[in-house]
């Protein structure tokens, strides 16, 4: 039995397979595990057992080690921040947030961040630690705590590195495509009056007997390019981040401070769209793509918003020229399409309106039928002809129609990339806790929303920008995060299983392990 040695390892989702040579012979022993259990093998005692047991070439068991052990493991080891390995990958791949920041408090975030995503959830900076990180690292709690909370580090610049990266992914024959961002607010239920900032809000979307609510409100902003993917053009969508509401900025002017937050790195593209609803469709925002010579706006308005005519040509008369013409209906001086387009007759015109200005823009008239009185009414400030769009590539209706008679309104079709910010919303609070976060702070809130949002991007930034996850692109979020939490669990055990290996654990522990295993199982030695 004394030439008794470990020949292969290799690793799934639940169980570790061992190959082990006993005398000229090769077995499989299977192994079941869970995120704090390891397993190690040592010659005289594990042989004994194995002989004995050994009936249908597959045994199973149980091991773990006392605890003890296991807070003493810190996730240090060079094979988990191997460049060529997963964890490696990762902690390159979100050291650029952090590259402001003091080297304790980006490899606290960090560790945050991979807990999520090996986790799965987010429930809170506790059950985060005491599930994931308390047995990979010896950081202490309140360690994560203060990062969260207090530590001096500018978490919106998140927005910025996300766009950038985003931007990367867009191959060069698409770069005069353009680009859409994408402004919204969603509300955080929060019971309880502990959190700062909490208040009574007004939920238009309630499905409860009272449309109020005690929580948050957030503003977000989501980027979305073009990327190809199966020879068609693929528009992904990353929500770029979030801030909250407070009684001392409008939603308004917290959107505008994102906007342009984010528009230098939007600066090399040709058109840059921002898609809204009604709420939004004020001054305060409206303003912004006059500041900018490549962006423009297309937001859904009041269906009883002021429209008037082109003015007239000027008559050489004396006097100021007027400002429009007649004042529009959109029962009456709208001429619908005659056949439906994407569910809707569609109807279109240049006016001018008091929400913009002197600005020339397009008014787009939609309704299930001609004579309905329930049109809603758009505006764009951009116009077909100012647009480069590759129609007969797009992977998606309508923007695959290639008729001449569709070209016009483009523009509203468009308008239909910012439901992606609801879907966002419905994966972030639903798979993966937005809504669970305990932290008291007002500052600490926004940092662990953004923290979640960024680990949520980079399921879908990684299968476009690292070739060893390519085969996820056509996955969903949930379907790519399953597997990178499996594999970071299966690399931590790995490294985890070397490192103690090489310490010299006690063979007793082991040994006492595989009894109680035996004894459960019904066995007997």
């Amino acid at each position: 039995m004394s030439n008794l040695l470990i020949f292969q390892s290799a690793f799934t989702f639940h169980y570790v397979y061992i190959y082990i040579k006993v005398r000229l012979a090769v077995f499989q022993m299977q192994f079941h595990l869970h995120s704090t259990m390891f397993i190690f093998i040592y010659k005289h005692h594990f042989t004994t057992f194995f002989i004995k047991k050994y009936r249908t070439g597959t045994f199973w068991c149980i091991i773990s080690l006392p605890q003890k052990h296991r807070k003493k493991w810190p996730c240090t080891t060079s094979l988990l921040y191997n460049k060529n390995s997963l964890i490696g990958r990762l902690n390159s791949y979100f050291s650029v947030y952090f590259e402001t920041f003091s080297v304790p408090t980006a490899q606290t975030l960090f560790l945050l961040v991979l807990s999520i995503l090996a986790l799965e959830s987010a429930h809170s900076i506790r059950f985060l630690y005491r599930h994931f990180l308390s047995g990979i690292t010896g950081k202490s709690l309140n360690a994560f705590y203060y990062a969260c909370s207090h530590a001096k580090a500018d978490y919106s610049r998140f927005m910025n590195v996300t766009a950038s990266m985003a931007f990367r992914l867009v191959p060069d024959f698409l770069r005069t495509q353009p680009v859409f961002l994408c402004i919204d607010d969603t509300i955080v239920p929060k019971s309880g009056t502990k959190f700062e900032d909490v208040s009574i809000l007004f939920d238009h979307a309630a499905h409860r007997d009272s449309s109020y609510l005690n929580g948050h409100c957030f503003v977000s902003l989501m980027l979305c390019v073009p990327v190809w993917k199966a020879d068609k053009i693929s528009w992904l969508s990353v929500p770029l981040g979030y801030r909250m509401w407070t009684k001392q900025k409008s939603k308004l002017e917290l959107a505008a401070d994102m906007i342009r937050q984010v528009m230098p790195e939007c600066q090399k593209q040709k058109n840059v769209i921002l898609l809204c609803d009604s709420w939004y469709m004020k001054k305060p925002l409206v303003s912004i793509p006059e500041e900018y010579p490549n962006l423009d706006m297309i937001g859904n308005v009041r269906a009883d918003s002021v429209l008037y005519n082109l003015p007239p040509e000027r008559t050489g008369r004396k006097g100021r020229p007027a400002g429009h013409g007649k004042q529009l209906s959109i029962e009456t001086d709208f001429i619908f399409s005659d056949k439906k387009m994407d569910g809707y007759f569609i109807a279109v015109r240049p006016v001018i309106t008091n929400l913009f200005g002197s600005r020339k823009v397009l008014a787009y008239v939609t309704a299930p039928e001609p004579e309905s009185r329930k049109k809603r009414l758009f505006f764009s400030t951009v116009f077909p002809e100012q647009l480069q769009i590759f129609c007969a590539w797009q992977e998606k209706a309508p923007l695959n129609r290639t008729d001449s008679a569709w070209m016009k309104y483009i523009p509203l079709f468009f308008y239909g990339f910012r439901w992606n910010i609801e879907t966002s919303y419905y994966e972030q609070k639903t798979f993966w806790s937005l809504c669970s976060y305990m932290v008291r702070s007002r500052s600490g809130i926004e940092r662990m929303i953004n923290l979640i949002n960024i680990a949520y991007c980079a399921m879908k930034i990684l299968p476009y920008q690292d070739k060893r996850f390519s085969k996820y692109k056509g996955c969903g979020v949930q379907e790519f995060r399953f597997a990178l939490s499996e594999e970071i669990r299966q690399q931590i055990f790995f490294a985890v299983f070397v490192k103690t290996v090489e310490n010299g654990i006690k063979s007793r522990h082991i040994l006492r392990a595989l009894k109680q295993l035996i004894y459960r199982q019904g066995y007997h030695l």
